[in-house]
Protein backbone atom coordinates (compact mmCIF):
# COMPACT_ATOMS: atom_id res chain seq x y z
CA UNK A 1 0.00 0.00 0.00
CA UNK A 2 1.10 3.72 -0.80
CA UNK A 3 -0.01 7.02 0.65
CA UNK A 4 0.21 10.29 -1.52
CA UNK A 5 0.45 12.73 1.05
CA UNK A 6 0.13 16.40 0.65
CA UNK A 7 1.40 18.88 3.18
CA UNK A 8 -0.07 22.42 2.90
CA UNK A 9 -0.29 25.56 4.42
CA UNK A 10 -3.20 27.83 3.89
CA UNK A 11 -3.43 31.54 4.56
CA UNK A 12 -6.27 32.85 6.89
CA UNK A 13 -7.69 34.64 4.34
CA UNK A 14 -9.20 31.77 2.33
CA UNK A 15 -8.84 29.21 5.12
CA UNK A 16 -12.36 28.76 5.42
CA UNK A 17 -13.48 28.78 2.09
CA UNK A 18 -10.67 26.06 1.23
CA UNK A 19 -11.58 23.77 3.81
CA UNK A 20 -15.22 23.64 2.51
CA UNK A 21 -13.49 23.16 -1.45
CA UNK A 22 -11.26 20.42 -0.06
CA UNK A 23 -14.30 18.39 1.86
CA UNK A 24 -17.08 19.07 -0.56
CA UNK A 25 -15.06 18.88 -4.02
CA UNK A 26 -11.24 18.36 -3.94
CA UNK A 27 -11.35 14.96 -1.87
CA UNK A 28 -14.12 13.80 -3.31
CA UNK A 29 -12.81 14.43 -6.75
CA UNK A 30 -9.82 12.56 -5.99
CA UNK A 31 -11.57 9.27 -4.54
CA UNK A 32 -13.75 9.77 -8.08
CA UNK A 33 -10.20 8.83 -10.23
CA UNK A 34 -10.74 5.24 -8.65
CA UNK A 35 -6.82 5.15 -7.77
CA UNK A 36 -7.04 5.93 -4.19
CA UNK A 37 -9.58 3.90 -1.21
CA UNK A 38 -9.89 6.82 1.21
CA UNK A 39 -8.80 10.12 2.22
CA UNK A 40 -7.47 11.37 5.90
CA UNK A 41 -7.47 14.82 6.84
CA UNK A 42 -5.52 16.71 9.28
CA UNK A 43 -4.47 19.39 11.31
CA UNK A 44 -0.44 19.89 12.07
CA UNK A 45 -1.12 20.63 15.45
CA UNK A 46 1.90 23.69 15.70
CA UNK A 47 2.28 27.35 15.42
CA UNK A 48 3.84 27.98 12.08
CA UNK A 49 6.52 30.99 11.66
CA UNK A 50 5.09 31.87 8.61
CA UNK A 51 2.02 31.84 9.62
CA UNK A 52 -1.41 30.32 7.86
CA UNK A 53 -2.62 26.91 9.23
CA UNK A 54 -1.14 23.64 8.30
CA UNK A 55 -2.88 20.26 6.70
CA UNK A 56 -1.91 16.76 5.89
CA UNK A 57 -3.73 14.83 3.52
CA UNK A 58 -3.51 11.19 2.99
CA UNK A 59 -4.96 9.44 -0.39
CA UNK A 60 -4.13 5.56 0.21
CA UNK A 61 -3.93 3.46 -2.84
CA UNK A 62 -2.96 0.02 -3.29
CA UNK A 63 0.20 0.17 -5.29
CA UNK A 64 3.19 2.64 -6.87
CA UNK A 65 1.89 1.77 -10.33
CA UNK A 66 -1.47 3.00 -9.54
CA UNK A 67 -0.13 6.11 -8.21
CA UNK A 68 2.09 7.07 -11.10
CA UNK A 69 -1.60 6.43 -13.68
CA UNK A 70 -2.98 9.39 -10.85
CA UNK A 71 0.08 11.12 -11.93
CA UNK A 72 -0.28 10.45 -15.66
CA UNK A 73 -3.78 11.15 -15.84
CA UNK A 74 -5.30 12.61 -13.45
CA UNK A 75 -2.67 14.67 -11.42
CA UNK A 76 -2.91 17.87 -14.16
CA UNK A 77 -6.26 18.57 -13.84
CA UNK A 78 -7.26 18.06 -10.33
CA UNK A 79 -4.37 20.47 -9.44
CA UNK A 80 -5.49 23.50 -12.04
CA UNK A 81 -8.89 23.46 -9.87
CA UNK A 82 -6.87 24.98 -6.71
CA UNK A 83 -6.70 28.12 -8.56
CA UNK A 84 -9.15 30.40 -6.85
CA UNK A 85 -6.66 30.18 -4.14
CA UNK A 86 -3.33 30.75 -6.02
CA UNK A 87 -0.53 32.51 -4.01
CA UNK A 88 -2.56 31.91 -0.67
CA UNK A 89 -0.82 28.04 0.48
CA UNK A 90 2.05 26.04 0.00
CA UNK A 91 1.91 22.75 -0.34
CA UNK A 92 4.60 19.95 -0.78
CA UNK A 93 3.87 16.41 -1.64
CA UNK A 94 5.43 12.76 -0.53
CA UNK A 95 4.99 9.26 -1.12
CA UNK A 96 4.92 7.00 1.95
CA UNK A 97 5.41 3.08 1.43
CA UNK A 98 3.59 1.15 3.90
CA UNK A 99 5.66 -1.12 5.49
CA UNK A 100 3.51 -2.93 8.07
CA UNK A 101 0.10 -1.95 10.77
CA UNK A 102 -0.15 -2.79 14.14
CA UNK A 103 -3.51 -2.58 15.62
CA UNK A 104 -3.49 -1.99 19.90
CA UNK A 105 -5.74 -5.20 20.16
CA UNK A 106 -2.73 -7.39 18.88
CA UNK A 107 -0.78 -6.29 21.56
CA UNK A 108 -3.42 -6.94 24.40
CA UNK A 109 -3.10 -10.40 24.55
Amino acid sequence: MYIYNVTINVDQVIHDKWINWMKTEHIPDMLATGKFSKALMTRVVIVEEMGGTTYSVQFFTDSKETLEKYYDEDADELRAKSGPFEGKFVAFRTELEVIGEAHNELFNK
